[in-house]
Protein backbone atom coordinates (compact mmCIF):
# COMPACT_ATOMS: atom_id res chain seq x y z
CA UNK A 1 0.00 0.00 0.00
CA UNK A 2 2.76 2.43 0.98
CA UNK A 3 4.67 1.89 -2.25
CA UNK A 4 1.64 2.54 -4.48
CA UNK A 5 0.66 5.60 -2.43
CA UNK A 6 4.18 7.04 -2.61
CA UNK A 7 4.17 6.60 -6.40
CA UNK A 8 0.89 8.52 -6.66
CA UNK A 9 2.25 11.31 -4.45
CA UNK A 10 5.25 11.58 -6.78
CA UNK A 11 2.97 11.65 -9.83
CA UNK A 12 0.87 14.39 -8.21
CA UNK A 13 3.98 16.51 -7.61
CA UNK A 14 5.09 15.98 -11.21
CA UNK A 15 1.66 17.08 -12.49
CA UNK A 16 1.91 20.19 -10.32
CA UNK A 17 5.27 21.00 -11.91
CA UNK A 18 3.86 20.53 -15.41
CA UNK A 19 0.85 22.74 -14.68
CA UNK A 20 3.17 25.51 -13.48
CA UNK A 21 4.97 25.51 -16.85
CA UNK A 22 3.56 28.32 -19.08
CA UNK A 23 4.43 26.37 -22.23
CA UNK A 24 1.95 23.63 -21.29
CA UNK A 25 -0.95 26.05 -21.64
CA UNK A 26 -0.41 26.23 -25.38
CA UNK A 27 -2.19 22.85 -25.58
CA UNK A 28 -5.59 23.20 -23.92
CA UNK A 29 -6.46 19.50 -24.38
CA UNK A 30 -3.28 18.57 -22.50
CA UNK A 31 -4.08 21.09 -19.75
CA UNK A 32 -7.56 19.60 -19.37
CA UNK A 33 -6.17 16.07 -19.07
CA UNK A 34 -3.49 17.15 -16.57
CA UNK A 35 -6.02 19.04 -14.44
CA UNK A 36 -8.37 16.05 -14.38
CA UNK A 37 -5.63 13.70 -13.24
CA UNK A 38 -4.30 16.25 -10.72
CA UNK A 39 -7.78 16.66 -9.20
CA UNK A 40 -8.33 12.88 -9.15
CA UNK A 41 -5.08 12.30 -7.21
CA UNK A 42 -5.70 15.12 -4.71
CA UNK A 43 -7.76 13.15 -2.13
CA UNK A 44 -5.32 10.23 -2.19
CA UNK A 45 -2.34 12.53 -1.66
CA UNK A 46 -4.11 14.28 1.23
CA UNK A 47 -4.97 10.89 2.78
CA UNK A 48 -1.37 9.74 2.39
CA UNK A 49 -0.05 12.83 4.20
CA UNK A 50 -2.67 12.37 6.95
CA UNK A 51 -1.66 8.71 7.34
CA UNK A 52 2.03 9.66 7.42
CA UNK A 53 1.39 12.36 10.05
CA UNK A 54 -0.67 9.96 12.19
CA UNK A 55 2.11 7.37 11.97
CA UNK A 56 4.71 9.92 13.11
CA UNK A 57 2.48 11.16 15.96
CA UNK A 58 1.90 7.64 17.27
CA UNK A 59 5.57 6.75 17.05
CA UNK A 60 6.54 9.94 18.89
CA UNK A 61 3.97 9.32 21.64
CA UNK A 62 5.24 5.76 22.18
CA UNK A 63 8.82 6.97 22.40
CA UNK A 64 7.92 9.74 24.87
CA UNK A 65 5.82 7.32 26.93
CA UNK A 66 8.99 5.39 27.79
CA UNK A 67 10.25 8.46 29.64
CA UNK A 68 6.97 10.04 30.76
CA UNK A 69 3.90 7.88 31.53
CA UNK A 70 1.68 10.90 30.88
CA UNK A 71 2.15 10.39 27.14
CA UNK A 72 0.96 6.79 27.40
CA UNK A 73 -2.63 8.03 27.84
CA UNK A 74 -2.51 9.58 24.36
CA UNK A 75 -1.53 6.35 22.62
CA UNK A 76 -5.02 4.72 22.30
CA UNK A 77 -6.51 7.83 20.68
CA UNK A 78 -3.55 8.15 18.31
CA UNK A 79 -3.85 4.45 17.41
CA UNK A 80 -7.52 5.01 16.51
CA UNK A 81 -6.59 8.05 14.42
CA UNK A 82 -3.94 6.05 12.58
CA UNK A 83 -6.37 3.18 11.92
CA UNK A 84 -8.98 5.57 10.50
CA UNK A 85 -6.34 7.27 8.30
CA UNK A 86 -5.10 3.89 7.07
CA UNK A 87 -8.64 2.70 6.27
CA UNK A 88 -9.33 5.86 4.28
CA UNK A 89 -6.06 5.54 2.37
CA UNK A 90 -6.76 1.89 1.56
CA UNK A 91 -10.19 2.80 0.16
CA UNK A 92 -8.70 5.50 -2.03
CA UNK A 93 -6.00 3.15 -3.32
CA UNK A 94 -8.53 0.60 -4.56
CA UNK A 95 -8.43 0.77 -8.39
CA UNK A 96 -11.05 3.19 -9.69
CA UNK A 97 -13.24 2.88 -12.73
CA UNK A 98 -11.24 4.73 -15.43
CA UNK A 99 -14.47 6.27 -16.74
CA UNK A 100 -15.49 7.76 -13.39
CA UNK A 101 -14.73 11.34 -14.41
CA UNK A 102 -16.80 11.19 -17.61
CA UNK A 103 -20.13 12.69 -18.56
CA UNK A 104 -22.89 10.29 -19.60
CA UNK A 105 -25.59 9.58 -22.13
CA UNK A 106 -28.64 8.16 -20.41
CA UNK A 107 -31.50 6.36 -22.16
CA UNK A 108 -34.89 5.47 -20.75
CA UNK A 109 -37.14 3.05 -22.65
CA UNK A 110 -40.70 1.97 -21.92
CA UNK A 111 -41.02 -1.77 -21.39
CA UNK A 112 -43.76 -4.06 -20.15
CA UNK A 113 -47.01 -2.28 -19.35
CA UNK A 114 -47.88 -0.36 -22.50
CA UNK A 115 -48.96 3.26 -21.94
CA UNK A 116 -48.40 2.99 -18.19
CA UNK A 117 -44.78 1.99 -18.82
CA UNK A 118 -44.32 5.02 -21.07
CA UNK A 119 -45.71 7.28 -18.33
CA UNK A 120 -43.30 5.70 -15.84
CA UNK A 121 -40.43 6.28 -18.29
CA UNK A 122 -41.41 9.96 -18.18
CA UNK A 123 -41.34 9.87 -14.37
CA UNK A 124 -37.82 8.39 -14.45
CA UNK A 125 -36.67 11.04 -16.91
CA UNK A 126 -37.96 13.81 -14.63
CA UNK A 127 -36.29 12.12 -11.64
CA UNK A 128 -32.91 12.17 -13.40
CA UNK A 129 -33.40 15.73 -14.62
CA UNK A 130 -34.11 16.91 -11.07
CA UNK A 131 -31.25 14.84 -9.65
CA UNK A 132 -28.90 16.45 -12.17
CA UNK A 133 -30.20 19.88 -11.21
CA UNK A 134 -29.62 19.17 -7.51
CA UNK A 135 -26.02 18.16 -8.24
CA UNK A 136 -25.35 21.16 -10.47
CA UNK A 137 -25.03 19.15 -13.69
CA UNK A 138 -26.15 20.30 -17.13
CA UNK A 139 -28.62 18.21 -19.14
CA UNK A 140 -29.35 18.10 -22.86
CA UNK A 141 -32.23 16.23 -24.49
CA UNK A 142 -30.81 14.37 -27.49
CA UNK A 143 -33.80 12.45 -28.84
CA UNK A 144 -37.27 11.42 -27.67
CA UNK A 145 -40.32 9.54 -28.87
CA UNK A 146 -43.41 10.56 -26.92
CA UNK A 147 -46.41 8.37 -26.16
CA UNK A 148 -50.06 9.33 -26.64
CA UNK A 149 -50.65 10.19 -22.98
CA UNK A 150 -47.53 12.32 -22.52
CA UNK A 151 -45.01 9.69 -21.48
CA UNK A 152 -42.01 8.45 -23.46
CA UNK A 153 -41.57 5.33 -25.54
CA UNK A 154 -37.87 6.12 -25.43
CA UNK A 155 -35.79 9.17 -24.61
CA UNK A 156 -32.07 9.97 -24.53
CA UNK A 157 -30.27 12.79 -22.78
CA UNK A 158 -26.72 13.87 -22.05
CA UNK A 159 -25.69 14.72 -18.50
CA UNK A 160 -22.60 16.88 -18.10
CA UNK A 161 -20.66 18.15 -15.11
CA UNK A 162 -19.82 21.84 -14.84
CA UNK A 163 -16.07 22.41 -14.59
CA UNK A 164 -13.86 19.69 -13.11
CA UNK A 165 -15.82 17.61 -10.57
CA UNK A 166 -14.29 16.11 -7.47
CA UNK A 167 -13.41 12.39 -7.73
CA UNK A 168 -16.57 10.35 -7.40
CA UNK A 169 -18.85 13.29 -8.18
CA UNK A 170 -18.90 13.17 -12.00
CA UNK A 171 -22.09 11.97 -13.76
CA UNK A 172 -20.73 8.51 -14.66
CA UNK A 173 -19.40 7.87 -11.14
CA UNK A 174 -22.92 8.35 -9.76
CA UNK A 175 -25.28 7.38 -12.57
CA UNK A 176 -23.57 4.20 -13.82
CA UNK A 177 -25.47 2.23 -11.17
CA UNK A 178 -28.84 3.22 -12.68
CA UNK A 179 -28.58 0.85 -15.66
CA UNK A 180 -31.14 -1.96 -15.58
CA UNK A 181 -34.86 -2.62 -15.30
CA UNK A 182 -36.87 -0.30 -13.04
CA UNK A 183 -40.24 -1.69 -11.90
CA UNK A 184 -43.24 0.36 -10.79
CA UNK A 185 -46.29 -0.77 -8.82
CA UNK A 186 -49.23 1.63 -8.83
CA UNK A 187 -52.76 2.25 -10.09
CA UNK A 188 -52.42 3.41 -13.71
CA UNK A 189 -54.35 6.44 -14.93
CA UNK A 190 -55.98 4.10 -17.46
CA UNK A 191 -57.27 1.75 -14.72
CA UNK A 192 -60.96 2.33 -13.93
CA UNK A 193 -61.27 -0.33 -11.20
CA UNK A 194 -58.47 1.02 -8.99
CA UNK A 195 -56.34 -2.09 -9.31
CA UNK A 196 -52.58 -1.94 -8.79
CA UNK A 197 -50.57 -2.85 -11.88
CA UNK A 198 -46.90 -3.69 -12.28
CA UNK A 199 -44.96 -2.37 -15.26
CA UNK A 200 -41.34 -1.62 -16.05
CA UNK A 201 -38.98 0.68 -17.91
CA UNK A 202 -35.36 0.10 -18.88
CA UNK A 203 -32.48 2.48 -18.22
CA UNK A 204 -29.16 2.39 -20.07
CA UNK A 205 -26.27 4.61 -18.97
CA UNK A 206 -23.11 5.02 -21.06
CA UNK A 207 -20.00 7.16 -20.50
CA UNK A 208 -19.84 9.76 -23.23
CA UNK A 209 -16.84 9.25 -25.52
CA UNK A 210 -14.88 11.93 -27.31
CA UNK A 211 -14.65 11.71 -31.09
CA UNK A 212 -10.89 11.14 -30.91
CA UNK A 213 -11.34 8.21 -28.49
CA UNK A 214 -13.59 6.08 -30.69
CA UNK A 215 -12.52 5.61 -34.29
CA UNK A 216 -15.43 4.88 -36.63
CA UNK A 217 -14.74 3.98 -40.23
CA UNK A 218 -17.37 5.69 -42.46
CA UNK A 219 -17.35 2.53 -44.61
CA UNK A 220 -18.69 0.61 -41.60
CA UNK A 221 -21.82 2.74 -41.44
CA UNK A 222 -25.17 2.33 -43.15
CA UNK A 223 -27.09 5.61 -42.96
CA UNK A 224 -30.81 5.80 -43.71
CA UNK A 225 -32.99 8.90 -43.69
CA UNK A 226 -36.74 8.91 -43.25
CA UNK A 227 -39.64 11.13 -42.27
CA UNK A 228 -39.98 11.84 -38.56
CA UNK A 229 -43.06 10.68 -36.69
CA UNK A 230 -44.89 12.02 -33.68
CA UNK A 231 -45.20 15.61 -32.40
CA UNK A 232 -42.96 18.21 -33.98
CA UNK A 233 -42.63 21.46 -35.90
CA UNK A 234 -43.64 22.04 -39.47
CA UNK A 235 -40.58 20.58 -41.12
CA UNK A 236 -40.06 17.76 -38.60
CA UNK A 237 -42.89 15.67 -40.00
CA UNK A 238 -42.80 16.77 -43.65
CA UNK A 239 -39.16 16.22 -44.64
CA UNK A 240 -36.76 13.27 -44.49
CA UNK A 241 -34.87 14.72 -41.53
CA UNK A 242 -34.76 11.66 -39.26
CA UNK A 243 -31.57 9.60 -39.38
CA UNK A 244 -30.89 5.93 -38.63
CA UNK A 245 -27.26 4.79 -38.45
CA UNK A 246 -26.28 1.12 -38.41
CA UNK A 247 -22.74 0.18 -37.39
CA UNK A 248 -22.27 -2.90 -39.54
CA UNK A 249 -19.42 -4.65 -37.62
CA UNK A 250 -21.38 -4.68 -34.34
CA UNK A 251 -24.96 -4.40 -35.58
CA UNK A 252 -25.50 -1.37 -33.33
CA UNK A 253 -28.41 0.78 -34.52
CA UNK A 254 -29.02 4.39 -33.45
CA UNK A 255 -31.76 6.69 -34.70
CA UNK A 256 -32.51 10.34 -34.01
CA UNK A 257 -35.41 12.50 -35.18
CA UNK A 258 -35.78 15.36 -32.70
CA UNK A 259 -34.06 18.06 -34.75
CA UNK A 260 -35.45 19.68 -37.90
CA UNK A 261 -32.09 19.34 -39.65
CA UNK A 262 -30.92 16.01 -41.03
CA UNK A 263 -27.33 17.06 -40.26
CA UNK A 264 -28.16 17.79 -36.62
CA UNK A 265 -29.89 14.44 -36.25
CA UNK A 266 -26.89 12.70 -37.79
CA UNK A 267 -24.52 14.42 -35.37
CA UNK A 268 -26.72 13.42 -32.41
CA UNK A 269 -26.91 9.82 -33.63
CA UNK A 270 -23.12 9.66 -34.07
CA UNK A 271 -22.70 10.96 -30.53
CA UNK A 272 -24.86 8.15 -29.14
CA UNK A 273 -23.13 5.61 -31.39
CA UNK A 274 -19.69 6.60 -30.07
CA UNK A 275 -20.93 6.15 -26.50
CA UNK A 276 -22.38 2.72 -27.30
CA UNK A 277 -19.22 1.52 -29.05
CA UNK A 278 -17.12 2.79 -26.14
CA UNK A 279 -19.38 0.84 -23.77
CA UNK A 280 -19.14 -2.29 -25.91
CA UNK A 281 -15.34 -2.08 -25.77
CA UNK A 282 -15.45 -1.61 -21.99
CA UNK A 283 -17.83 -4.56 -21.58
CA UNK A 284 -15.47 -6.73 -23.63
CA UNK A 285 -12.54 -5.68 -21.44
CA UNK A 286 -14.57 -6.43 -18.29
CA UNK A 287 -15.47 -9.87 -19.63
CA UNK A 288 -11.80 -10.69 -20.12
CA UNK A 289 -10.76 -9.39 -16.72
CA UNK A 290 -10.53 -11.74 -13.76
CA UNK A 291 -13.63 -11.96 -11.57
CA UNK A 292 -11.66 -10.56 -8.64
CA UNK A 293 -11.06 -7.31 -10.51
CA UNK A 294 -14.65 -6.71 -11.57
CA UNK A 295 -17.24 -4.74 -9.63
CA UNK A 296 -20.28 -6.73 -8.56
CA UNK A 297 -22.47 -3.70 -9.18
CA UNK A 298 -20.86 -2.53 -12.43
CA UNK A 299 -21.07 -5.86 -14.24
CA UNK A 300 -24.64 -6.93 -13.51
CA UNK A 301 -26.73 -7.81 -16.54
CA UNK A 302 -28.51 -4.69 -17.73
CA UNK A 303 -31.70 -6.71 -18.14
CA UNK A 304 -31.74 -7.35 -14.40
CA UNK A 305 -34.50 -5.79 -12.31
CA UNK A 306 -32.59 -3.42 -10.08
CA UNK A 307 -35.24 -1.35 -8.31
CA UNK A 308 -38.94 -1.29 -7.45
CA UNK A 309 -41.01 1.87 -6.94
CA UNK A 310 -44.13 0.99 -4.92
CA UNK A 311 -46.61 3.89 -4.88
CA UNK A 312 -49.21 2.50 -2.41
CA UNK A 313 -46.49 2.11 0.24
CA UNK A 314 -44.47 5.17 -0.91
CA UNK A 315 -41.53 2.72 -0.96
CA UNK A 316 -38.40 2.42 -3.08
CA UNK A 317 -36.32 -0.78 -2.90
CA UNK A 318 -32.96 -1.50 -4.52
CA UNK A 319 -32.69 -5.24 -5.11
CA UNK A 320 -28.89 -5.29 -5.48
CA UNK A 321 -27.95 -3.56 -2.26
CA UNK A 322 -30.96 -4.19 -0.01
CA UNK A 323 -31.60 -0.45 0.33
CA UNK A 324 -35.19 0.39 1.24
CA UNK A 325 -36.87 3.67 2.15
CA UNK A 326 -40.39 5.07 2.39
CA UNK A 327 -39.85 8.40 0.67
CA UNK A 328 -40.66 7.48 -2.92
CA UNK A 329 -42.20 10.88 -3.56
CA UNK A 330 -38.98 12.73 -2.73
CA UNK A 331 -36.83 10.17 -4.61
CA UNK A 332 -38.87 10.79 -7.77
CA UNK A 333 -38.38 14.50 -7.11
CA UNK A 334 -34.63 13.99 -7.55
CA UNK A 335 -33.46 13.18 -4.01
CA UNK A 336 -31.64 10.12 -5.29
CA UNK A 337 -28.33 10.41 -3.44
CA UNK A 338 -29.08 7.94 -0.63
CA UNK A 339 -30.21 5.27 -3.12
CA UNK A 340 -27.16 5.81 -5.33
CA UNK A 341 -24.82 5.86 -2.32
CA UNK A 342 -25.97 2.37 -1.33
CA UNK A 343 -24.70 1.13 -4.70
CA UNK A 344 -21.48 3.14 -4.42
CA UNK A 345 -20.81 1.62 -0.98
CA UNK A 346 -21.56 -1.91 -2.21
CA UNK A 347 -19.27 -1.42 -5.19
CA UNK A 348 -16.47 -0.08 -2.99
CA UNK A 349 -16.82 -2.99 -0.56
CA UNK A 350 -16.65 -5.47 -3.45
CA UNK A 351 -13.55 -3.80 -4.88
CA UNK A 352 -11.80 -3.74 -1.50
CA UNK A 353 -12.66 -7.41 -0.90
CA UNK A 354 -11.28 -8.30 -4.33
CA UNK A 355 -8.03 -6.43 -3.64
CA UNK A 356 -7.70 -8.08 -0.21
CA UNK A 357 -8.32 -11.51 -1.76
CA UNK A 358 -5.76 -10.87 -4.49
CA UNK A 359 -3.21 -9.67 -1.90
CA UNK A 360 -3.86 -12.74 0.25
CA UNK A 361 -3.41 -15.07 -2.74
CA UNK A 362 -0.18 -13.35 -3.71
CA UNK A 363 1.17 -13.61 -0.15
CA UNK A 364 0.32 -17.31 0.16
CA UNK A 365 2.03 -18.14 -3.14
CA UNK A 366 5.37 -16.70 -2.02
Amino acid sequence: MLESAAALVEEHADLERQLSDPEVFGDQDLVRRLNKRYAALGPTVAAYHAWHAATDDLQAARELAKEDEGFAAEVPALEATLQAAEDKLRRLLVPRDPDDDRDVILEVKAGEGGEESALFAGDLLRMYLRYAERRGWKTELIDATESDLGGYKDVRMAVKAKGTPEPGDAPWARLKYEGGVHRVQRVPVTESQGRIHTSAAGVLVMPEAEEVEVTIDPNDLKIDVYRSSGPGGQSVNTTDSAVRITHLPTGTVVSCQNEKSQLQNKESAMRVLRARLHQLAQDAADAEASAARRSQIRTVDRSERIRTYNFPENRVSDHRTGYKSYNLDTVLDGELDAVVQSAVDADEAARMAAVAEASGSAASSR
